[in-house]
């Protein structure tokens, strides 16, 4: 049996203390010692693994204040605290084995605009893209580029000074950081902005905290001006760390001391409010895709295109190219990059050119249009193609896919994941190929893969070799290479750290300023953090302390998976190889992915939050030596604990018995199963999968809620309950029987069957007769579609069936409904896997006997369909067979319509299953070519999930978080729209709105069948 993880990983009594201290006097916001919620913030984007002893979530300054000022006095002085926004680092800025302040949950408040003067204030948890959705209505936006733009907070972006695309137009996060709120490591209240310098020689005099960093900050960054500007290198990007030549003005007569701050990733003071320089945005915008036959051709020709005078030069190799293509975000720029005839595209240079004028950049793209056109002829400099666009909306859909190819980099097949480490090198533009050149021979020495893509106009690479981190010595491979990166960057007047902060690579600190000007550094640190207790080991130490630096050889998520058992690994390779980049965290409500996470504010109830406690849920179990998948055998038998030991084990649980497995529980138990996960997710972490074999595993230890079995056994229930709907139904929506349901299933809103039902609306169809159809001519067969029922259309929405039964006929076929046969899915969500395992067989085994018919069957409902393909293939594997069950929009888009003419025009809103948008994204697509045909227009909109996901919304303890969801995305745009004209493609996204809106939308089916009757 599964072992009961009962030794809790407890945080210190001290922080335990300390975090019930700061509640009782006044903290308003949520302190956490949970090992779960701890978990989650043990890592980011990075390779390294840091378990923090709590976090807590501020929603004030005050609270911010008030939990530094205690851990300043006795007995807390020994706690550290690391500041925690989006998690986005990739070289572990944010761990700390203290105490997280994590100010993204709450502090995300947009507080001010002042469009005369240009500026915007803000709380540090605000998202980048929060952000510019806020500031477009104005004409502006926050110009420093990032490809976690949806997920990174401002505060982030401060602490590592973050740039990224068209930085040598718009520069970085410090170059727009007007002032700053932030709180020293006492709780002092430091507020920053650019000063004289004789003011900032007045504040140097208090005899304040305040006043002794400004005074230390001033002698260091005057007393050393010259050995500064001799150090820092003349590049675009900032060498992460204490901004001493910035601090100044280029007439040393202007201070600011927040420029020490931005870049300092936490270590020197909690930034928790900034105001923020904005730019205008540029009215036109034409973006060029240039095709190379080598990713050096790409690579030698950059200063040529900087030279066009552009504002970005972007770079990706064929590698990140191909991966791209494999992924659901290929479909939105397929046709913006086509290949060239003949030729291999094995690298792509995205230019963009922008301008308030469109005279202004016209000549530009000209003279650039012509000078490819003439290497394209001469067969010069590898350019093979190029592709322009001036459609604002596509050029947003090649960035996305750009941005996204950052993940994807992390789905490579293989033990072997492309990991960041080395990844963010920037040397001068001039030096960068010949940079690239001998970086690749270095990884090519070492027999690495490995993918490319940056900014090749500030001279800023982006490698990431792949790396094994469950093997020791490919992790001293990353040191390797690391030394040898540092040293190869410097030989061509660059820097390894050049976008992505320091992290784990301060120790090289030392090394890189000299020994006079690191000794100033600490200086620095001392001034603001004497004690260390600001993400303690980043960038520098104070002069006192006798504390290391962090370090690249420190411990990694590599070091805890390889304790798992491999074949163990490989079998849950769906939560195993999440690698931290956080897509899942996405701001945007209008994305599906992910819709727990979005309700709750809470990262453990996203897929990186589940996939990070179902790791340590595995680790656990290894370490107390138990086999899971044997254990998976033993349950499939029935062998586990019996009913009486379920029965204790769920005793204790009550009275308070502490088990892991709880704690992964309930994060699986805020999951909707709606797959966004699955094909969103760069990694295709899915959710879904590895969530029903934890539930078959922690339900052979305790008992299972009434509400499983119901939900499970919907598919048997729902048969009896229509066939006699007639008398059922009253009884299911009577007050009493409603209230039953509630108190003791905790179910509710409970649908009743339809009336009349499927056999009665359609008596009149030709009934299966599998005999009669074996004997038919194959031409004769083309006549007639299958149409394969599911529980909840079938029995809960009849009408749908038929009216596609309807459209059937009116194209001149024939339907026949196939014989119901359970799909199991209601089991698989529940985690029944052994019934789920026989369930598919039996459906699967009736459906590949239709499909020898070459019969085209179809479904209505996408989540039960694409459980045919997805679910069925992991529990069957070959036994599945090769049946196809189409859904309605795939057969229909294969038909021909005859136009039609509307007075006045008729136009719908279509809303779609946020599964089928996230499997099928060509759908909506498909939709409004089929309503185009008959001459009818559809506007599909982007929304997130409904809120509805099956049965989960009617599920009593998730009314808060479904009805959160509703309003997140779908309220406004149901409300928006004529009942008539809404149209929802997604049966329980169809329930949802009746139950909030009081109406139930159309399926596209529905308008059809009444349009072709």
């Amino acid at each position: 049996m599964i072992a009961k993880l009962s030794v809790e990983q407890v945080s210190s009594e001290l922080v335990l203390h300390y975090l019930k201290t700061i509640k009782a006097e006044g903290f308003s916001g949520d302190v956490d010692a949970s090992y779960g919620t701890r978990l989650l913030a043990a890592t980011d984007n990075s390779v390294y693994q840091t378990i923090p002893q709590g976090v807590v979530f501020p929603k004030t300054n005050k609270d911010v204040q008030l939990a530094l000022n205690i851990a300043s006095r006795d007995p807390f002085l020994s706690l550290t605290f690391g500041p925690r926004g989006g998690g986005t680092g990739t070289n572990g800025q944010s761990l700390t084995p203290g105490i997280v302040i994590d100010l993204s949950r709450y502090m995300r408040e947009i507080l001010e605009i002042n469009e005369q003067e240009g500026w915007v204030r803000v709380q540090a948890g605000v998202i980048k893209d929060q952000l510019n959705d806020f500031l477009r209505p104005y004409g502006y936006f926050f110009a420093p580029d990032l490809s976690t733009s949806n997920r990174a907070t401002v505060g982030g972006m401060i602490n590592t000074d973050a740039s990224g695309q068209g930085s040598l137009v718009y520069g970085k996060t410090s170059d727009h950081t007007l002032a700053l709120k932030a709180f020293l490591a006492d709780g002092s209240e430091l507020n920053t902005q650019g000063v004289s310098v004789e003011k900032a020689k007045l504040i140097a005099e208090q005899d304040t905290a305040v006043g002794k960093v400004y005074k230390t900050v001033l002698d260091v960054a005057s007393s050393k001006r010259d050995l500064i500007l001799e150090k820092f290198p003349r590049l675009n990007r900032f060498l992460t760390g204490y901004d001493l030549e910035h601090v100044f003005d280029e007439h040393m007569s202007e201070f600011d001391i927040g420029r020490v701050l931005t870049g300092s990733e936490g270590s020197l003071a909690i930034v928790t409010e900034a105001k923020l320089n904005i730019t205008p945005i540029a009215k036109f915008k034409t973006l060029i895709n240039i095709k190379y036959d080598s990713f050096d051709s790409a690579l030698r020709n950059s200063p040529f295109l900087v030279a066009a005078e552009a504002t970005s030069v972007e770079t990706v190799d064929s590698k990140v190219l191909n991966l791209a293509r494999e992924d659901i975000v290929w479909h939105s720029v397929s046709d913006l990059i086509t290949d060239v005839p003949g030729q291999e595209m094995q690298g792509l240079n995205m230019v963009e050119f922008n301008a308030e004028q469109e005279g202004d950049m016209k000549d530009k793209i000209d003279a650039l249009c012509a000078k490819l056109d003439a290497l394209i002829e001469n067969k010069e400099a590898g350019v093979i193609g190029y592709q322009l666009t001036n459609n604002v909306a596509d050029i947003q859909k090649i960035y996305a896919m750009r941005k996204k190819s950052v993940g994807l980099l992390g789905n490579t097949k293989g033990a072997k994941k492309p990991i960041a480490f080395a990844e963010d090198t920037a040397v001068p533009p001039e030096n960068l190929a010949d940079f690239i050149a001998e970086f690749r021979e270095l990884l090519d020495g070492h027999q690495l893969d490995y993918g490319m893509f940056g900014h090749v106009d500030a001279g800023v690479l982006h490698v990431r070799p792949a790396l094994d981190m469950c093997d020791p010595e490919q992790e001293k491979t990353l040191r390797q290479i690391s030394d040898q990166v540092v040293a190869l960057t410097a030989k061509y007047g660059g820097l390894m750290w050049g976008e992505h902060g320091k992290g784990y690579r301060s120790e090289y600190g030392p090394e890189f300023f000299g020994d006079e000007l690191f000794q100033e550094l600490r200086r620095i640190k001392s001034a603001f953090d004497p004690h260390n207790k600001l993400n303690p080991g980043k960038i520098c130490t104070p002069l006192e302390s006798n504390d290391r630096l962090v370090s690249v050889d420190d411990k990694k998520r590599g070091w805890f998976d390889r304790q798992i058992d491999i074949q163990v690994r490989d079998s849950f390779a769906n939560s195993m190889n999440c690698n931290g980049n956080g897509l899942c965290f996405n701001y945007d409500v209008s994305s599906p992915m992910c819709p727990s996470y979005k309700a709750t504010g809470d990262r453990r109830y996203s897929p990186k939050g589940r996939a990070g406690l179902m790791r340590e849920w595995l680790r656990l179990q290894a370490e107390q030596g138990v086999d899971l998948l044997e254990e998976e055998k033993v349950i499939s038998k029935k062998d586990g604990p019996t009913w009486w030991e379920r029965f204790l084990n769920t005793q204790n649980k009550r009275k308070g018995q502490y088990d892991f497995s709880h704690e992964v529980k309930e994060s699986m138990d805020e999951c909707l199963a709606c797959k966004a996960c699955t094909t969103a997710c760069p990694i295709k972490v899915d959710v879904p999968t590895f969530r029903a074999r934890f539930l078959n595993f922690y339900y052979s230890q305790y008992n299972r809620p009434l509400k499983d079995y119901l939900v499970a056994g919907i598919e048997n229930t729902a048969p009896l309950l229509a066939k006699f709907s007639a008398i059922t139904n009253p009884v299911i929506k009577s007050s009493p029987v409603q209230w039953a349901i509630k108190k003791t299933l905790g179910y509710v809103d409970t649908p009743t069957p339809s009336h009349p039902n499927l056999a009665q609306r359609t008596a009149t169809l030709e009934k299966f007769d599998l005999n009669k159809l074996e004997r038919l001519s194959e031409e004769q067969r083309r006549d007639y579609v299958l149409i394969v029922q599911d529980p909840f259309t079938s029995f809960y929405e009849a009408e749908l069936v038929e009216s596609f039964a309807k459209v059937v006929q009116a194209l001149g076929k024939k339907p026949i409904i196939l014989p119901f046969k359970p799909n199991g899915k209601p089991q698989h969500v529940k985690g029944f896997l052994d019934k789920f395992a026989r369930t598919a067989k039996n459906s699967a085994a009736f459906l590949q006997q239709v499909s020898e018919l070459d019969i085209p069957m179809v479904g209505l409902d996408a989540s039960l369909v694409l459980c045919y393909r997805d679910e069925y293939n992991t529990v069957l594997g070959e036994q599945r067979g090769d049946f196809n069950v189409l859904l309605a929009h795939e057969w229909l888009g294969e038909q021909t319509f005859k136009q039609q003419v509307f007075e006045p025009q008729q136009s719908y809103v279509l809303l779609s299953h946020c599964s089928e948008t996230t499997a099928l994204p060509h759908s909506a697509k498909v939709w409004k070519t089929i309503f185009s045909a008959l001459g009818l227009q559809l506007d599909p909109q982007a929304t997130g999930c409904c809120g509805m996901a099956g049965t989960y919304g009617h599920e009593l303890q998730n009314q808060e978080n479904s009805s959160a969801l509703y309003n997140l995305s779908w309220k406004a745009k149901v409300d928006n729209t004529e009942p008539a004209q809404l149209l929802a493609t997604g049966f329980s996204c169809r329930s949802q709105v009746k139950r909030f809106a009081q109406y139930k939308p159309q399926h596209p089916i529905e308008v059809l069948a009444k349009v072709l009757h």
